[in-house]
């Protein structure tokens, strides 16, 4: 579709989505979306009879917002389209190829925010111990499902050679999923069963640790994923956490996390890392950098084999909010462990606490 915009529509599009990245520093994942409302809207100009960008007006927008709505488009959806259109517009105005910034009058539709769905804290700590005692998938055993995980005698501290990143593991899924089931398959006493079975106890380290840090911490599972060993403290339990935008923040864990981590780092790492592990705190069970897809994979996996109701890395991060909040935490100190550009963002979990203790009421007073 970019290729049928005129070339000064697609120069247009491409200055824009290197204002996106280079100014506006963006992530590659919020330039991709507006970079392609922005091509939908000028080719839907395009063919209501807009030559150049100059002739886009407010009734062309409106057109096209219309458009999408009677395509089903959702309200959330429709809500950042307004807003790609609002940015792409002001910027346009101020590179001079608008002569107004036309859509600053745009209406944007209000998005409809459910409740997030939240662990309780009982749920939270079955999921996160969950690892070494049940299978992270129904269809896949666990090597030391029903005890906890055998760690290997020797290990220490590691020093990981190498730059600060490296190249996220595109075959993790297959590999963690063998090193899951290697328990099963693999025979004690044999070369290769050793091996098997060793890379199938790191990845239960690799695991808890996960869990322990996505739920002690509440970090989003691209911020987890994207850590390195030298973004952990130690000594203070804190992470250093580079949000979107690459808006950096410490957020402090809790001793749990800390001994996963600890657990990970002296003996499940080192059985895992490769060459292409680098400095990548989390690994696949080839040695890549752990992927937020598998790491989705995990969590949900977890849970359905703990029994518990369906949850992803985010529902973590909605728990830990919410438990925060519950706990007394105030709300600014939430705000600012969460990575939250606005205090909107947080308020919708004093929402959630009031309807969880809304429900114990209604449940429990005899006059409910």
């Amino acid at each position: 579709m970019h290729e049928a915009l005129p070339s000064a529509m697609r120069e247009a599009v491409d200055e824009f989505a290197g204002h996106l990245a280079g100014v506006r520093n963006r992530s590659a994942h919020t330039v991709r979306a507006y970079v392609g409302d922005v091509v939908s809207l000028l080719d839907h100009a395009r063919r209501m009879g807009c030559a150049e960008l100059a002739e886009l007006d407010l009734t062309v927008l409106r057109s096209w917002l219309a458009k999408q709505r009677t395509m089903g488009a959702a309200r959330t959806s429709l809500a950042r389209r307004s807003a790609s259109a609002r940015t792409f517009s002001a910027w346009a105005h101020r590179a001079g190829l608008l002569p107004t910034d036309v859509a600053g009058a745009l209406a944007s539709p209000r998005a409809h925010r459910d409740l997030p769905s939240v662990l309780r804290a009982d749920q939270a700590a079955a999921l996160v111990e969950a690892p070494g005692r049940s299978a992270p998938g129904a269809s896949t055993p666990d090597t030391v499902a029903g005890s906890r995980p055998r760690v290997p005698a020797s290990g220490g501290r590691l020093t990981a050679p190498g730059s600060a990143s490296g190249p996220t593991e595109t075959d993790t899924a297959d590999g963690d999923a063998a090193a899951h089931a290697a328990g099963g398959t693999a025979k004690a006493g044999t070369a290769s069963g050793a091996t098997a079975d060793g890379t199938a106890e790191a990845v239960v380290l690799r695991d808890r640790a996960l869990l322990e840090l996505l739920y002690g911490t509440g970090v989003r599972i691209s911020e987890a994923c994207g850590l390195d060993i030298a973004d952990v403290d130690h000594a203070r339990r804190v992470v250093r956490v580079f949000g979107k935008g690459g808006r950096e923040r410490a957020v402090p864990y809790g001793v749990p996390a800390q001994r996963a981590l600890d657990e990970w780092l002296r003996h499940g790492r080192p059985a895992l890392a490769g060459p292409h592990s680098r400095e990548a705190l989390l690994l696949g069970a080839r040695g890549g950098r752990l992927n937020p897809t598998m790491a989705r994979r995990i969590v949900s996996g977890y849970a359905e084999a703990a029994g518990l109701p369906p949850v992803s890395p985010h529902g973590l991060r909605h728990s830990a909010a919410t438990h925060l909040l519950e706990g007394g935490a105030d709300l600014r100190a939430v705000q600012e462990l969460l990575g939250h550009s606005s205090l909107a963002s947080t308020q919708i979990y004093t929402h959630v606490s009031v309807e969880r203790l809304r429900a114990a009421y209604r449940q429990a007073h005899p006059r409910a």
